[in-house]
C-alpha cells in the first residue's frame, strides 16, 4: 500500500533501476507517516561512510505523539540495504554520474519501505518529449473510449 510518491523524480529523471530499502525511523515518525504527514518532493539520497542516507524528506510531527522528545522534521534517516546493493549503487554514482532518488514510500509487512531509483537527469527536450508522448496516449485512450459507445 503506497503512502506517498515522488512524482517530481519521474519528471526530472530517467529511472534506470529500482531498489527497495528499509528506513531507520523513530516512533513519532511512524505515527506521523501513518497519518500521511510525509513529503518526498525535496528529498535525495547520499552515501556517507559506506551507508546510504535519506536527506530532505519532511515528516511533520504530530502534536499528540510525544511530549518528552523534540522532533526534527528534516532529520537525516539511514537506509537499510544489503551491502552488495549499497556497493553497486555507490559505484554507479561515483563512476557513471547517476543520482539516487527516493521514488515511493509504502508499507510492506507492517513496515515502512522506501523505493529508491538509480536516476539520470533529463534535459529540457527530453521532458517535452515525455509530455508529448503522455498527451498522445491520453488522446488515443479518449478516442478508443468514444468508439466503444
Amino acid at each position: 500500500m503506497s503512502i506517498i510518491q515522488n512524482k517530481k523524480a519521474f519528471h526530472e529523471y530517467f529511472i534506470e533501476e529500482k531498489y527497495e530499502a528499509g528506513l531507520v525511523l523513530q516512533g513519532w515518525e511512524i505515527k506521523a507517516i501513518r497519518e500521511g504527514r510525509v513529503q518526498l518532493k525535496e528529498a535525495y539520497v547520499t552515501s556517507k561512510d559506506g551507508a546510504l542516507y535519506l536527506f530532505g524528506s519532511h515528516i511533520s510531527p504530530l502534536t499528540s505523539a510525544s511530549t518528552h522528545i523534540l522532533p526534527d522534521p528534516t532529520r537525516t534517516r539511514k537506509l537499510l540495504l544489503h551491502a552488495n546493493e549499497i556497493d553497486k549503487l555507490i559505484g554507479k554514482v561515483q563512476r557513471a554520474g547517476y543520482t539516487i532518488m527516493p521514488l515511493n514510500m509504502h508499507y510492506k509487512g507492517g513496515r515502512v519501505k522506501l523505493d529508491i531509483g538509480l536516476a539520470k537527469g533529463k534535459k529540457e527536450h527530453d521532458k517535452r518529449a515525455t509530455e508529448k508522448e503522455r498527451e498522445s496516449k491520453r488522446e488515443a485512450a479518449q478516442a478508443m473510449k468514444k468508439e466503444r459507445r
